[in-house]
């Protein structure tokens, strides 16, 4: 990067008492989880958090979803996004935590508490930058991310832009996702495909039930279902590149009422990975196709369903760049990896950036000298935060912002 910094939010960490704010506000977010597109417990926190700054806020009748602008005072220049994902998960809590979740069976354990708190702490450090702010800022504060497809119902409301609203599209995009499982501070990004499309298969196989002693009277749809199995593995490996990979995992089979009854039926559900739009339909076209071909060489019959999750998260190549170089001002020039590959999870920031061109980054909160390679990840029961690093997760998000509305891709 050859462009210049803004110096006003690049020149030092972020202030004392903004990081705490962040920490206070994780902390209340995280002891009242909520799931799903409707989190009006998270909004009104937020709402409270930043009621004393100069933002625009707007919501839509689909989610409890929040968009913030703060309009900046410098003059005219481009419009950024900055996202954070709000809802829980439905599992218990077995951290410990003075602040744990106060809710049986939900929990904060893929971070959105951190994500929403950092956003709230990006904002305020934009704010007291703003008459030297160029352009504009949205602070998407989004629910319904955990498989409700939060993000494009905020799109469909129109209030990022586009979707028949009356203002146009961000000019780039940014979110950032913790990670237990990565170094403590250091963030993470690449360009390209990110993070899989996700979607849900569903197999019923169909024959016809008997007495376990006398199989040839029946059609046992038991080893025909696990026949299937293993030809979705043989289909991965043997007909799909490897430099394009995708994933079948079928996670659920049900079948059977005791141990001397063959059932009617075995259904089974899994997920599909998939890393390019090729590729996702492909397997949405081939899966029917075998699972079908292969209950019929049996005399049997399978039904099959694809439910469609979150499309590929793909980042902008620009974005990318621009982002290092932010971190690198910020932090120092080993503060931003690049990684050699995408995951394989998914993310429905996915649809922000197939309308607006951005990224999204990886922040590393292990706790600092932690083997963080044996960490309780994401969506584990025993998740843990190093709540230090949140503050750095403010900064970098304030600093995109900054940057970019001062001088654009630059």
């Amino acid at each position: 990067m050859t462009a210049s910094a803004p110096a006003a939010i690049l020149s030092g960490p972020c202030p004392d008492a903004i990081a705490e704010r962040i920490v206070a506000l994780r902390r209340a977010i995280h002891a009242e989880p909520e799931l799903g597109l409707h989190t009006p417990l998270t909004r009104d926190k937020v709402r409270a958090e930043l009621a004393d700054l100069p933002l625009e806020w707007a919501e839509g009748p689909s989610t409890t979803g929040l968009v913030a602008t703060l309009k900046g005072e410098a003059g005219e220049g481009p419009c950024v996004l900055l996202r954070g994902d709000m809802d829980a998960l439905p599992m218990p809590e077995e951290t410990g935590l003075a602040f744990a979740s106060s809710f049986p069976g939900v929990m904060h354990a893929c971070g959105h508490d951190t994500h929403t708190a950092m956003l709230a702490g990006a904002a305020r450090l934009l704010a007291a930058r703003r008459e030297s702010l160029k352009g504009q800022v949205h602070f998407m504060f989004q629910p319904g991310e955990e498989g409700f497809h939060g993000a494009r119902f905020m799109l469909e409301d129109g209030l990022l832009g586009g979707y028949g609203s009356d203002r146009q599209l961000p000019d780039a995009a940014f979110a950032l996702h913790i990670l237990p499982n990565a170094p403590h501070g250091t963030i993470g990004g690449r360009s390209g495909p990110l993070m899989a499309a996700a979607d849900q298969l569903k197999i019923a196989v169909t024959g016809r039930g008997g007495h376990a002693s006398m199989p040839h009277d029946a059609l046992d749809p038991m080893p025909v279902a696990c026949e299937i199995v293993a030809a979705l593995q043989t289909m991965v490996a043997r007909r799909f590149p490897v430099f394009d990979p995708v994933v079948v995992t079928i996670a659920k089979m049900q079948a059977g009422s005791a141990h001397n009854v063959i059932p009617n039926t075995v259904d089974m559900l899994g997920t599909i990975r998939s890393l390019s739009r090729e590729n996702r339909a492909r397997l949405h076209a081939e899966i029917p196709v075998l699972a079908q071909g292969i209950a019929q060489a049996h005399g049997l019959t399978a039904s099959v369903e694809i439910v469609e999750g979150f499309p590929v998260t793909v980042c902008d190549a620009r974005a990318v760049d621009y982002a290092q170089g932010v971190a690198g001002d910020l932090f120092g020039n080993d503060a931003f990896r690049r990684l050699d590959a995408p995951i394989m999870g998914a993310e429905d920031f996915a649809y922000v950036l197939e309308q607006v061109p951005g990224a999204m980054f990886f922040l590393g909160v292990a706790h600092e000298g932690d083997d963080w390679r044996h960490c309780c990840g994401i969506h584990s029961t025993k998740m843990m935060v190093d709540e230090s690093v949140l503050p750095r997760g403010a900064l970098f998000l304030a600093g995109l912002a900054q940057r970019f509305a001062a001088q654009g891709w630059g």
